[in-house]
C-alpha cells in the first residue's frame, strides 16, 4: 500500500486496525464469552476480519478461546494492576476501602478521575456497577462532585461545556448554577453527598483523600439504600468515618 512522504496513509491504516480491535474488546467487556459470529453481529465487522484479529489477541493471551467462544484474558488483569498500584496511594486507598466496608457492612469504593469521568480503583462489595475500572459521570456521584469540588470554577464550567450534565436520575444536577452551588457547599464542609442522583433509592457519601504534600489523591466513598442512609447516618456519622479513613491513608503515605 502506498503513503505520501510522512506516512499519513500508513497511519491511518494503522488508526483504523486499532480501533477495530478495540471495538472487538468493547463487544467482550460485558458478556460472558462471544462467537465469531456473534462478535460480527455486535460490531458490524466481517466474520474474516474479526477472526483475524481475535486470533492476534490470542497468541499474546490478551483473549481466550474454548469451544468457539472467546473470553478476555487474564492478561488484562496484569494491566490493570498495574493502573492500580501506579501510585503508592492507590495501594493505600485499598485497605481503607475494605475496612470501610466491613465496618459499616456497606459498598465502599474509592475512586480518581480520568478523562473527565469517575473511575472506580477499588470497592467493597457486589454490586455489578461498581466493577473496578468502570467509568461514571462525576456530576451525579458524591466521589465525582468531591471531585469536580477540587476544581477551580474555569475548569468545572469547561467540564460542564465538554461533558454536559446528563440527568441520570430525577434527582441529578442539570443546572450550571446549581452544580457551582453544590460543590461550594462541600467545600465548605468537607464532605459530599449522592442523594439518589445516579441511581433512584441509592444515597451516598464521600471525602477527598489527600497525600502528605497535600495533593488531592482520590475519593473515598460508602453509599447504600435509603432506608439505611438516614440524615443522621450521611452528615453526622459517615463523613467522620471517611474523614479518619482518608486520614489513616495519609499518615499511611507519610511513616509507611
Amino acid at each position: 500500500m502506498g503513503t505520501d512522504r510522512d506516512g499519513t496513509e500508513t497511519d491511518e491504516v494503522g488508526v483504523a486496525t486499532t480501533r477495530k480491535t478495540f471495538a472487538l474488546l468493547e463487544a467482550l467487556k460485558d458478556e460472558e464469552g462471544l462467537t465469531i459470529a456473534e462478535f460480527t453481529q455486535r460490531t458490524g465487522l466481517p466474520k474474516s476480519t474479526v477472526y483475524r484479529h481475535l486470533q492476534t489477541l490470542t497468541d499474546l493471551g490478551y483473549v481466550i478461546e474454548r469451544d468457539g467462544d472467546y473470553y478476555v484474558g487474564f492478561r488484562f488483569v496484569e494491566l490493570g494492576e498495574q493502573a492500580r498500584s501506579r501510585r503508592v496511594g492507590y495501594t493505600a486507598a485499598k485497605r481503607a476501602v475494605f475496612e470501610l466496608g466491613q465496618e459499616t457492612d456497606e459498598r465502599a469504593v474509592f475512586i480518581v478521575e480520568e478523562d473527565d469521568e469517575a473511575v472506580y480503583v477499588h470497592r467493597y462489595g457486589s454490586l455489578s456497577n461498581t466493577m473496578i475500572g468502570h467509568r461514571r459521570p462525576l456530576h451525579s456521584m458524591a466521589s465525582g462532585k468531591i471531585i469536580l469540588a477540587e476544581w477551580d470554577d474555569a475548569a468545572v464550567t469547561r467540564y460542564v461545556d465538554d461533558v454536559g450534565l446528563e440527568a441520570i436520575t430525577s434527582n441529578t444536577i442539570t443546572d450550571p448554577d446549581e452544580l457551582f452551588d453544590e460543590l461550594e457547599g462541600i467545600r465548605e464542609r468537607g464532605y459530599a453527598v449522592n442523594n439518589q442522583e445516579h441511581m433512584d433509592g441509592l444515597r451516598g457519601v464521600a471525602v477527598p483523600v489527600y497525600t502528605p504534600d497535600d495533593e488531592f489523591l482520590g475519593s473515598l466513598a460508602v453509599f447504600g439504600p435509603t432506608s439505611r442512609f438516614t440524615d443522621e447516618y450521611v452528615h453526622d456519622d459517615l463523613p467522620t468515618r471517611l474523614r479518619d479513613k482518608a486520614g489513616e491513608i495519609r499518615v499511611t503515605l507519610a511513616y509507611g
